[in-house]
């Protein structure tokens, strides 16, 4: 009895023991099999990934129940290989790998038969209809079920599947692989592209990529002479301070034959033979002066004077150049002082009645368009003329009121009479024939009899050297003297009878009819004006004394500056606003000059703030007597093209891109132009 009792209790802790077993071995061998083979197939269907996992249960209990502990040992040797094998082919482990790489005999699990109707691990199979009984029925019979219809062959479906997989695979792969053919003839083209810049970039240069970094001097032969040269300079004057005479005369000989090979030579093809014989001279004398006498602080001191010095002559001729670009822009060039003399004589040689223009009864028709001209050139106010007649569709409108000094009055007299603008009427006058226009009633007339201005316009300091004077050259600019140049805030004076008038400088060339310009509606203003401002340039602290209170307190510094040359006024609004009031007071304010310093630009901002009605920009583009970038477009689109500045386009100093423009509306083959050798 106890014996019974004994061995139930056996039994007993058998079974009991088992089960914690199992359990032990499911999670731990059974869980990360699990785990890998969800990793290694990829299912699109969820029903089929269902089914698989069904059926790796099922299969695994039976080989647990029929193959016992041995098997289950097996089982996890065989798992374990798998895995090894498969990361030791640097792939992950799946069913997959498992069916191209199939295990020996010897592997093979007891009770586990490759048939038709059994589960196996080589290829288990299913069918969206096996998971639709295995999920209706128990157990027991979804593993039966399952195991009856798991085939070794895929499905129609899944082979379907597949081939579409493949299809889009390829797809993708023909797609990258003509997306790096792209690529590369993007590349083959660029490379064409930039070796073409390279064939046409001047030959010798160092920095043939950037052309904007050429420098004229980059030959490295010549560069290695100029090094030399600097250093030998230095050590001589080292040599010299030691007493190292011997050496002192060595160096300045090797100096001065340096100096005769190099000359004026920038580019190493133009060197003479004997340039490598005077470099290897140099720098053998170098090297022994390097040896005798290289101390660094004292080499660094003496190049630093050295670049101060050539920094004080860079200046000093930055000053000579702007004094003579100013004074070669100031100056009458031979040909039209010629031309004005040539001309005067003629004019009084003529009798009175054959003097006078015709058509004088449109000078005061306000229903006509009107322009006024101020002008002391000849030539420059021809063109004004032409151009504008040329370009007009009703010349025969259009009216032309010239202002000059007496030294021209014949000149200009003489040259309109013998080159009548067409149907056009013009009419010239002699400033100083203006008896109202004295220096009781003009400031800048008194100002300018005063001695103080005339210490400062004339003497200017004295200066002593030509690049002292060169500030003070503008000074003295006869423009800034003339009543012609400060004759633009007197129009209602001058044209008493006219609505409004056009005001044109000579040193604009017109492209297009302006009578436009007369149907602007002005809102009241005095001034049609193109505005000059960009963000930090051309505003009103760039002209007025904004130091001053007087200025400080009236003005905007950032208002927006515009540009005379070209500039429509209302005359009836000028009248009632008293424009030229508004002038004499400011310009008595400047007597002393410590508003503005010269010119007629500031007081025009002054007296015409807030009076002042922008027009479109493509009615007058600036900037051709000083800017060579302007677009070549803004210029052929513009109605009036203005040359401001010191390259005027009758000087030999005028940009040869701009010329054109203005010497389209010369004849050259006149008989006086000729005689004064006056040509393109």
């Amino acid at each position: 009895m106890a014996v019974k009792r004994g061995a139930g209790r056996n039994n007993g802790g058998f079974c009991g023991l088992r089960l914690p077993v199992i359990l032990l071995l499911f999670f731990s061998v059974l869980a990360p099999l699990l785990f890998l083979t969800g990793r290694g197939i990829h299912f699109r269907d969820s029903t089929d990934f269902k089914l698989e996992r069904a059926l790796g249960h099922a299969t695994l209990k039976t080989s647990l129940l029929k193959g016992g502990k041995w098997k289950l040992m097996k089982l996890n040797l065989f798992v374990l290989e798998t895995i090894t094998a498969n990361t030791q082919d640097l792939e992950p482990w799946s069913l997959d790998n498992m069916r191209k790489h199939p295990l020996s005999s010897s592997w093979e699990v007891g009770g586990l038969e490759a048939d038709q109707n059994k589960t196996t691990l080589n290829e288990p199979k299913d069918t969206a209809s096996d998971a639709a009984k295995i999920t209706s029925q128990n157990k027991e019979e979804n593993v039966a079920k399952a195991g009856d219809h798991s085939v070794l062959a895929d499905t129609p479906a899944k082979q379907q599947r597949r081939r579409l997989r493949e299809q889009r695979r390829e797809k993708r792969a023909n797609q990258l692989v003509h997306q790096d053919d792209e690529a590369i003839i993007k590349l083959e083209n660029a490379a064409i592209e930039r070796s073409k810049g390279v064939d046409s970039a001047v030959l010798g240069k160092y920095s043939i990529w950037r052309r904007d970094f050429e420098n004229e001097n980059s030959d490295s032969t010549v560069r290695l002479m100029r090094d030399q040269m600097i250093m030998a300079r230095v050590y001589s004057s080292i040599a010299k301070m030691k007493n190292k005479l011997d050496l002192y005369q060595e160096l300045l000989t090797r100096l001065k034959e340096s100096q005769r090979s190099l000359g004026e030579v920038t580019t190493d093809a133009d060197l003479p033979k004997s340039a490598p014989e005077k470099i290897k001279a140099m720098g053998q004398v170098l090297s022994k002066s390097r040896e005798q006498l290289y101390d660094c602080k004292l080499v660094t001191m003496k190049l630093r004077a050295m670049l101060q010095s050539a920094d004080e002559q860079v200046r000093s001729l930055k000053k000579q150049s702007t004094f003579l670009s100013q004074l070669a822009a100031k100056t009458v060039p031979n040909g039209i002082h010629c031309l004005s003399m040539r001309l005067t004589i003629g004019y009084y040689l003529l009798p009175l009645e054959k003097r006078r223009f015709p058509r004088s009864e449109n000078l005061e028709n306000p229903s006509l368009y009107h322009y006024a001209l101020f002008s002391d050139n000849v030539l420059a106010a021809s063109v004004v003329v032409n151009s504008t007649i040329r370009n007009a569709k009703e010349p025969e409108k259009h009216v032309f009121h010239l202002v000059t000094d007496k030294l021209n009055f014949g000149a200009m007299n003489m040259w309109f009479l013998l080159n009548p603008p067409g149907k056009a009427t013009i009419h010239v006058e002699n400033v100083d024939e203006f008896k109202w226009l004295n220096s009781s009633y003009c400031p800048v007339l008194r100002q300018l009899e005063s001695a103080a201005m005339k210490e400062y316009y004339f003497k200017a300091d004295h200066p002593t050297t030509l690049s002292a004077g060169s500030s003070n050259l503008k000074y003295r600019n006869p423009k800034y003297l003339s009543m012609l140049n400060h004759l633009r805030f007197y129009l209602p004076q001058v044209y008493p009878k006219l609505n409004k008038i056009l005001f044109l400088d000579d040193d604009i060339v017109v492209q297009k009819d302006l009578t436009g310009l007369w149907a602007v509606d002005l809102h009241g203003k005095v001034n049609g004006a193109v505005e000059t401002c960009g963000e930090s340039f051309h505003r009103f602290d760039k002209y007025l004394n904004f130091s001053n209170p007087k200025i400080a307190r009236n003005f905007d510094p950032n208002a927006c500056g515009w540009a005379y040359g070209m500039n429509m006024f209302d005359l009836v609004e000028w009248k009632k606003k008293d424009i030229t009031g508004i002038y004499h007071k400011w310009q008595n304010m400047n007597e002393e000059r410590t508003l503005w310093k010269l010119g007629t630009l500031p007081p025009g901002l002054i007296t015409f703030y807030g009076l002042t009605h922008p027009l479109e920009k493509t009615w007058h583009v600036l900037g051709l007597g000083y800017n060579p970038s302007i677009d070549r477009a803004d210029i052929d689109n513009a109605a009036v093209i203005h040359y401001n500045g010191n390259m005027k386009p009758w000087l030999e100093i005028a940009m040869t891109k701009y010329r054109p423009y203005w010497t389209k509306y010369i004849k050259y083959n006149h008989p006086y132009l000729r005689n004064c050798n006056l040509n393109e």
